[in-house]
């Protein structure tokens, strides 16, 4: 009998252990608890939210978001939240694991559910989306957070602000330009932008990093760079620039880097690095690379 008191003891002092362990650090009882799953609702919410939101991320830094494997902590994590945000099942076909783990008071918010409809699964990438995006996180922050509620309206108000400035800009900057061929040397995430500003977009990969780069799409992509006399092709910051480098070698093309928001550098997310900020960069290397006269 005392045996098996001790075993229970010791199971009982392991469980709370592991429960403790697993709480996100953010949580504190006089903020709205948010949970994202990547950085894309992550850099929004903390738009949106400033300080009167706790918030943590499911995706650690530079991870690869189309193929993250969820722990057992981030389920605790979900399950505790207010709110909790994702893009979309085809974007994180994990997501549907976390969601089962949603308590029953936990606002959940689907990105992709209020973009415009478009096969290509980056939604974000479209300003109009963006705004639609900030505006369903505003809204579950003031459910959840009514005393709140103007302030997050101002954060989401200046932040439509920047999105009706920063497609002004592209329009401005992306008019005239040499060549509008956007080769990029990674995976299908800038259809929705390209199509936006009248750009030609060719991509090695399909929508998910998981593409398969064989030989023979890379002797197609050199082929086409060379045909259409292509100076400059992008990738990723996050990704090996093996690829980029094969193809530059073969082509003469330079190489410049484009972002696309959904994953991160560890320096970007330690600096906090804003949608906007990300996609000025993106305007500054297109810019760059087609040969733009703005």
């Amino acid at each position: 009998m005392k045996k098996t008191f001790f075993l229970l003891a010791v199971l009982i002092a392991l469980g709370l252990l592991y429960w403790g362990f697993s709480r996100p650090n953010t949580a504190r009882a006089d903020k709205t608890s948010v949970v994202v799953s990547g950085y894309v609702p992550y850099t929004l919410a903390r738009q949106i939210g400033g300080d009167k939101i706790a918030l943590s991320m499911l995706l650690p830094a530079n991870a690869e978001p189309h193929s993250f494997e969820p722990t057992p902590g981030d389920m605790v994590a979900v399950r505790r939240a207010d709110v909790f945000a994702y893009v979309s099942p085809r974007i994180e076909p994990w997501a549907k694991d976390v969601l089962s783990a949603a308590g029953p008071e936990t606002l959940v918010v689907e990105a992709a559910a209020f973009a415009a409809p478009s096969d290509d699964p980056h939604v974000w990438m479209d300003f109009n989306n963006a705004g639609r995006i900030a505006a369903a996180l505003a809204e579950a922050l003031a459910k959840k957070d009514p005393q709140n509620e103007a302030f997050y309206e101002a954060n989401l108000a200046a932040f439509q602000a920047e999105l009706a400035a920063l497609d002004a800009d592209y329009k401005s900057a992306l008019a005239d330009c040499q060549s509008r061929e956007v080769v990029h040397v990674g995976h299908l995430a800038f259809k929705n932008l390209t199509k936006n500003y009248n750009l030609s977009l060719s991509s090695l990969a399909g929508a998910s990093h998981d593409g398969e780069h064989s030989a023979r799409k890379l002797a197609d992509l050199v082929k086409f760079i060379r045909q259409k006399n292509v100076k400059t092709i992008f990738t990723e910051e996050t990704l090996s620039p093996r690829l980029s480098a094969a193809v530059a070698e073969e082509t003469g093309a330079r190489i410049l880097p484009l972002y696309t928001v959904e994953h991160v550098g560890k320096g970007d997310f330690e600096r906090g690095a804003t949608y906007g900020e990300l996609m000025r960069r993106n305007l500054e290397n297109l810019q760059r690379g087609l040969g733009c006269k703005a």
